[in-house]
């Protein structure tokens, strides 16, 4: 009988420990079948349990507002974590474009990586992201060219109206000639059913993920992309200080360049398999020719004097933060590169 009682209260103290877990909420949008909501958080999530011993886990919110709306829902604590897109605030997030500049010549790992430790060396004391943690930096895989009808060369985009995302996008569509249509990416399907805009300046995982496939499949793609998108993870402060000293330390041990990298891999990752996936859907898919490369770099060039620009009144060493950023990028790529050789 004492046996029985010690193994009730084992399994009662148990239970009590697995109830005391403090729950992030971490609000999120986008497709649930996105690659943020199918491996990247879930895996941030288990490592933030597994580095906590069970103490703290994820739980994702899914239709709490656009992510527009998410900085703000955490400074507010309506929720304890969220991620969004910095090109849809225009004008508040300008030295995050760093990672976002055409020509880097790496891909979204990389250029993450260099993303986390630039802005932490140079750039977070703009604090650009207002009264938040920021836990990680990551840019989605290479921006490509999707239209609704054929494509072979980038003189065709001329005149072609085309939806942007904001930021670098529009700098890059407009030395292209294009005619660019701000809109949230949730309502680029419609628009390309209706033939409101010739195509659309994405990912290719959105191919699989917004169904573009179905409503723009040919797609000119350049080496690493024109651009990279540029997101950030973050972490409300009142969450944070909810945790034990032990317990702050371990989410943050699990977040930073670690997890901005996991961001990045799954993204391009995504990129892989909804290609294949738009292949078999059968859509065409080709490679920009050397000579298309070389316009790009000549039309694009000056954009990066144009950034240094934007940023001055940062008050930040901008140039020395650029030279760094793509240094590190760069480097990481060769050593990807030579790993994969």
């Amino acid at each position: 009988m004492k046996g029985i009682w010690i193994s009730l209260f084992a399994a009662g103290l148990l239970h009590a420990q697995a109830n005391a877990a403090t729950t992030m909420r971490v609000a999120t949008w986008l497709s649930p079948t996105s690659e943020m909501n199918t491996v990247v958080l879930p895996t941030w999530g288990q490592w933030i349990e597994e580095a906590t011993e069970g103490r703290v886990r994820i739980k994702l919110e899914h239709d709490l507002g656009q992510p527009q709306s998410m900085i703000d829902l955490v400074q507010d604590g309506a929720v304890d974590a969220s991620w969004t897109y910095h090109g849809y605030f225009p004008g508040r997030f300008k030295l995050t474009s760093i990672a976002e500049l055409p020509n880097l010549g790496a891909g979204a790992e990389a250029a993450s990586v260099a993303h986390w430790r630039v802005h932490q060396q140079y750039l977070a004391q703009a604090n650009e992201h207002g009264d938040v943690v920021v836990a990680g930096l990551f840019t989605h895989g290479p921006g490509e060219i999707h239209m609704r009808q054929p494509i072979n060369s980038l003189s065709e985009l001329s005149n072609k109206k085309i939806r942007v995302g904001g930021g670098v996008q529009n700098s890059i569509g407009e030395q292209l000639g294009i005619i660019g249509v701000a809109a949230p990416t949730t309502k680029v399907y419609e628009m390309l059913t209706q033939g409101v805009v010739d195509g659309v300046f994405n990912p290719m995982n959105t191919k699989r993920t917004m169904r573009f496939k179905e409503v723009a499949p040919y797609t000119l793609k350049m080496p690493h992309g024109m651009y990279l998108g540029s997101f950030g993870i973050f972490i409300g402060h009142d969450f944070l200080d909810r945790l034990s000293e032990q317990d702050r330390e371990a989410v943050m041990a699990v977040s930073g360049e670690r997890l901005s990298a996991m961001a990045a891999r799954a993204w391009v990752q995504g990129d892989k398999e909804a290609e294949q996936d738009a292949l078999e859907f059968g859509n065409t898919i080709i490679q920009a020719s050397e000579q298309d490369v070389q316009l790009f770099a000549e039309l694009t060039r000056g954009i990066e004097h144009g950034w240094l620009d934007e940023v001055a009144d940062r008050k930040v060493d901008a140039a020395q933060a650029l030279a760094e950023f793509r240094r590190i990028a760069r480097e990481y790529q060769a050593q990807m590169d030579g790993n994969q050789g």
